[in-house]
């Protein structure tokens, strides 16, 4: 879907990026971090041209990114940024449908995913899609961008720091709404965070970047589990423990549940990258209306209670403490 092969940035004599190279499949998340002034976002403006590679190069759909159009190339990724960038002079509504008319979407279509976008991010059509950004707070705000990033529905979606600039809880919550909508499964996600905390629960895979030089890549638990080097091992050893159960998905127990379905009635679905403490949270906060939760994975499909979820969660405490 989205591949960097020696993507490198000089500015002068300075070297902001040097030699990053990864490969995103589809409904994958890669999470850039370090320490400020690593390149993560001179690396992420580099996947759509904002900025230009000094060397290496890009390919998006097997594509190198400079043989594209860059006006088409970007309509085709979702950005979203920390200051959120709406128009203050355009409705939440219209500034949601500013790439679908662009596209040329016929009106009737961009109501409709403007709606249903508004409705999955907790803003009600009708109270919000008329407002303006200055009568939004900053995490109505946000939302607002990060419906917008995902209107035209974009195969790949950027993100620069999106939550930074919310308080913890309201973070906390944008985070897992972000999370649990149902068509990022299908979307390939390249995000910069400089929270690693944040980085381990929304990354399939993890970048850690210093001095532009990639230091590890792989998933989060290899991070913990097998350090490329001292500073990997010293960048993740203050929340060590507290990262191990975050970095741990719903996929990552799917064999350990049940083989045989249950009868489906009333499951509660949860995404397999979801992770197994926001599973075993949203299954005992449903566990009135849906008594069983279900996940899927190539193909398959697993139900299971929450105490079940729960036994599945304390195997793999004992599994980290050995």
């Amino acid at each position: 879907m989205i591949k960097t092969q020696g993507l490198t940035r000089r500015f002068g004599d300075f070297t902001a990026v040097r030699d990053v190279s990864f490969e995103l499949q589809k409904g994958e998340t890669l999470a850039l971090i370090g320490p400020s002034g690593c390149g993560k976002t001179t690396t992420l403006k580099m996947l759509n041209r904002l900025i230009t590679p000094s060397a290496g190069q890009v390919w998006v759909n097997g594509q190198e990114i400079s043989q594209q159009p860059v006006v088409q190339l970007r309509r085709k990724m979702g950005y979203v940024i920390q200051d959120m960038g709406l128009f203050p002079h355009y409705t939440v509504a219209e500034n949601i449908a500013v790439v679908p008319r662009l596209l040329g979407w016929e009106k009737p279509k961009i109501q409709a995913r403007t709606g249903a976008l508004l409705e999955q991010l907790g803003l009600g059509t009708g109270a919000f899609a008329q407002k303006y950004p200055h009568e939004l707070s900053g995490g109505q705000q946000q939302r607002v961008g990060i419906a917008r990033a995902l209107a035209a529905n974009p195969p790949i979606v950027l993100m620069d720091e999106p939550f930074g600039a919310l308080d913890p809880l309201t973070r906390q919550q944008i985070r897992r709404d972000f999370m649990e909508l149902e068509e990022l499964r299908s979307k390939t996600t390249i995000m910069v965070t400089h929270d690693i905390e944040e980085a381990f629960e929304m990354g399939s895979l993890i970048c850690l970047l210093n001095q532009g030089a990639v230091q590890q890549l792989g998933p989060p638990e290899a991070l913990l589990q097998a350090p490329a080097n001292d500073f990997v091992a010293d960048f993740v050893s203050e929340k060590a423990a507290e990262l191990e159960l975050r970095s741990a998905k719903l996929q990552d127990i799917f064999n350990q549940l049940p083989q045989q379905s249950p009868a489906e009635g009333g499951a509660l679905p949860l995404a397999p990258t979801l992770p197994l403490l926001r599973a075993i949270y949203q299954l005992a906060k449903a566990k009135g209306q849906h008594p069983l939760g279900s996940t899927t994975q190539d193909g398959q499909k697993r139900y299971f209670t929450l105490s079940i979820l729960i036994e599945a969660f304390k195997n793999n405490l004992q599994s980290w403490a050995n």
